[in-house]
């Protein structure tokens, strides 16, 4: 396929979705569609088999996480933050599949309100059981604040490190070989790009070096980090975990599935993708759109332009004006601040600092993304990445 670079300056959107350049790696084609389109028309596409297409391949899925937990408490375990997508995938394992789950929940010290509300809801309704880790605040609080003044845009990478190693460690420990994810194409099939803080995943030497350079010059040996290289290849290669994406094999529509959720347990729905923390929804709602320009919201949208659940024009139309107000926005600027221990001033410092990219700091990027593309190559991973 014959893709043509976009001059530097000059401003590009996909005639399809509403990726943009402002993906400085974004490519397209003669046509003007953009490089996740056609991905996502050559390889997600003919290879989703969702719905009833997929009955056979969920049941045998669930009979594999079923057998190997046979005489155990629990067969699998899976990592639920009151968001959409874990929720949902949390109904589907119990009510559909006929699993025997182990809710986990990693509280890293921003959930909102509306986040507990979902999980105890959920909870109670599907009578599971629940464990919640708590991570050590002021560790949480150090490391991110070391990320804040290390520059870089992604601002999530602490808090993602906190869920995945606290998951994968608690596995590990208790010996549960099956991890259900909601991780999905549905509405994820546009990945960010890691300019916009898409990394690709737990890099123990890139939080080395920005601990190092911008810590506070003592250790931080509470915060929980599991290195990427160990749950792909050692967890997961020799010791045999296996991660399921059973939200790829039923037809799962973002609507459908808050609908279902709120008509069975009282779920509620948040007003976009990722605010079940408060972090993160200040994160990608303030900090990274207005000290970068990057807008995580227009992967979010194409992911559902592609997979038909959203319309261009409602996307570009959702897109023009920021999803919570600007009255509110302060006020979270404030919080954010006053949780992190710093004043509105050195928070305010901090986003006028000068712009930097995990390139700026010692890691295996390298390293990761020949695994990702490997991945690629042999099927294992069908989402585009860089």
């Amino acid at each position: 396929m014959n893709f043509k670079k976009t001059n530097g300056d000059q401003y590009q959107i996909c005639c399809r979705c509403i990726m943009d350049t402002s993906d400085p790696n974004i490519k397209f084609d003669v046509h003007g569609c953009c490089d996740y389109c056609n991905n996502f028309d050559t390889l997600i596409k003919p290879n989703w088999k969702n719905g009833l297409n997929s009955v056979h391949q969920i049941e045998k899925m669930a009979e594999i996480i079923r057998k190997s937990g046979k005489g155990k408490d629990f067969d699998c375990i899976i990592g639920l933050s009151g968001g959409l997508d874990s929720s949902y995938v949390a109904y589907i394992a119990k009510e559909k599949m006929g699993l025997r789950p182990l809710l986990f929940h990693v509280d890293a010290g921003w959930n909102t309100d509306q986040a507990v509300g979902n999980i105890e809801k959920l909870v109670d309704g599907l009578g599971l059981d629940l464990y919640t880790d708590v991570v050590n605040w002021d560790s949480v609080r150090r490391m991110q604040v070391a990320f804040l003044r290390a520059g870089l845009p992604d601002q999530d990478l602490v808090q993602d490190a906190a869920f995945f190693s606290g998951l994968y460690k608690f596995a590990r420990k208790h010996n549960i070989k099956h991890i259900v994810t909601g991780s999905n194409f549905s509405t994820e099939c546009c990945r960010e790009p890691e300019e916009w803080g898409g990394y690709l995943g737990i890099d123990k030497r890139l939080f080395s070096d920005i601990w190092q350079q911008c810590g506070d010059g003592k250790p931080n040996d509470e915060f929980p980090l599991v290195d990427i290289l160990i749950y792909k290849l050692w967890y997961q290669k020799i010791l045999g975990m296996k991660v399921h994406h059973p939200l790829n094999l039923v037809t799962y529509v973002k609507k459908d599935a808050e609908d279902e959720l709120e008509r069975l347990f009282g779920w509620q729905r948040f007003q976009h993708k990722h605010h079940e923390s408060r972090f993160t929804r200040f994160y990608e709602d303030y900090w990274l759109p207005r000290r970068f320009g990057y807008e995580k919201r227009r992967a979010h949208f194409s992911s559902l332009i592609m997979t038909g659940q959203m319309t261009r024009e409602q996307a570009l139309d959702r897109i023009s004006r920021p999803e919570m107000n600007e009255h509110f926005l302060n006020q979270e600027f404030e919080y954010v601040a006053h949780k992190l221990d710093l004043t509105v001033d050195q928070l305010k410092q901090l986003f006028e600092m000068p712009k930097k990219t995990y390139r700026d700091y010692k890691n295996k990027r390298d390293l990761i993304g020949f695994g990702a593309n490997i991945m690629r190559k042999i099927g294992l991973e069908k989402r585009y990445f860089r």
